[in-house]
């Protein structure tokens, strides 16, 4: 009777090789090019009436490509603060200081925004950033605006407010400040540890209940986490943000965002039981979304780095969504319907209440509000 042994490092390399050479054939990126990406293609803007493809013109010669690189665009934006009157989502305003995300999360469903911009929900949103430069100036003139209404002003809704450019651009720290200054309430929510540098000034802003901060933490695997956020900060260092900002006194909570059917859905009680002794004060969870683009682009990562799992996934994705890779349904979209989707919110109702964090935060203040002075270089008639 023959033994099977397990394969070698080489034997294990050379697989790998294979498959790598397989997935280029079919139009996917040479990981070698893509390290550190999240995006395994850059398809066309679906806007776009042309399109490029590489071939071998057969001369025998291969061009030797450098890596992607990060390319970054000043933009001089027109307004700052977004309005939005969804139902199912708990704010009416959001600010984003930055269009496209170097995280490079393959399931993120803010992808299909850089269409409009004429780039790639692929490769292209996570390595061609756009920077409004004029951000905390517009700011600034719009909350001075006599007809302003003061209510919380969400960050991180659509690409995350610390993502690697805040480093060197400082927009969100510039934006906070002006938050400060003038008592307006906010939230955060991040997948980065940069936001504690920030802990002066929010600290400052919780003393006086205008703050809520949520750190999202998708897996306390580090090689998952790295796969599947390649960009972002590592789960220890979202945790040790937890830690600091609660010891802080800034209300913060974790959020399990998104959980993903047989891959990270098995560890949504471990992140919840981690952020609490840490000191979450409360907790947030999400179904995996893939609206427009974002469906091919998840489907590509999951077929280089667990090509045994797309089919089980994908099942038992349209299982949440009613037979369908996405339901946009108000009310529906963010918690998912089925048996799958009621599992979810089971244990994440019995996990919440296991591990404290089901209490309920007192809003954030709007009457401290106190718009701001802008120097427009009119004279006063009075």
């Amino acid at each position: 009777m023959a033994i099977q042994t397990a394969p070698s490092f080489e034997q294990l390399e050379k697989l790998k090789d294979t498959r790598d050479a397989d997935l280029i054939g079919r139009g996917m990126l040479d990981p070698k090019r893509n390290r550190g990406r999240g995006a395994q293609t850059n398809a066309p803007s679906r806007f776009d009436t042309e399109s490029r493809e590489a071939f071998d013109d057969g001369w025998g010669q291969v061009e030797e490509l450098k890596p992607f690189e990060t390319v970054e665009h000043i933009e001089r934006a027109k307004s700052i603060i977004t309005r939005n009157e969804s139902p199912d989502i708990g704010f009416d305003r959001s600010i984003n200081a930055y269009r496209g995300c170097e995280h490079g999360c393959s399931y993120c469903f803010a992808r299909p925004t850089h269409a409009y911009l004429g780039h790639s929900a692929g490769l292209d949103f996570e390595r061609q950033i756009y920077v409004k430069v004029n951000a905390v100036e517009l700011l600034k003139r719009e909350l001075a605006d006599k007809r302003y209404k003061p209510k919380p002003i969400a960050m991180g809704t659509n690409t995350d407010p610390y993502q690697p450019a805040e480093r060197t651009h400082r927009l969100t720290r510039g934006i906070l400040e002006v938050l400060l200054e003038t008592r307006h309430p906010a939230s955060i929510v991040t997948k980065s540890a940069l936001i504690v540098r920030d802990l002066d000034i929010l600290s400052e802003m919780a003393k006086l209940g205008l703050i809520h901060v949520g750190l999202s933490v998708t897996s306390l695997d580090h090689i998952l986490s790295r796969k599947m956020e390649p960009r972002a900060s590592t789960p220890e260092k979202r945790l040790e943000a937890i830690r600091l900002l609660s010891a802080a006194g800034v209300p913060t909570g974790v959020m399990a965002a998104p959980m993903i059917p047989a891959i990270n859905d098995m560890e949504m009680e471990r992140i919840l039981d981690a952020g609490a002794a840490q000191g979450a004060q409360w907790a947030g969870m999400v179904l995996l979304r893939l609206p427009g683009e974002v469906r091919e682009i998840f489907r590509e990562w999951m077929l280089r780095h667990y090509p045994d799992r797309v089919k089980h996934v994908m099942s038992l994705v349209r299982d949440t969504r009613g037979g369908k890779d996405y339901n946009a349904a108000w009310g529906e979209r963010m918690v998912g319907e089925g048996a799958y989707a009621t599992l979810m919110q089971q244990r994440f109702a019995k996990a919440k209440e296991r591990y404290g964090l089901d209490r309920r935060l007192p809003a954030a203040r709007t009457d401290l509000f106190m718009p701001p002075r802008v120097e427009d270089n009119q004279l006063s008639l009075f």
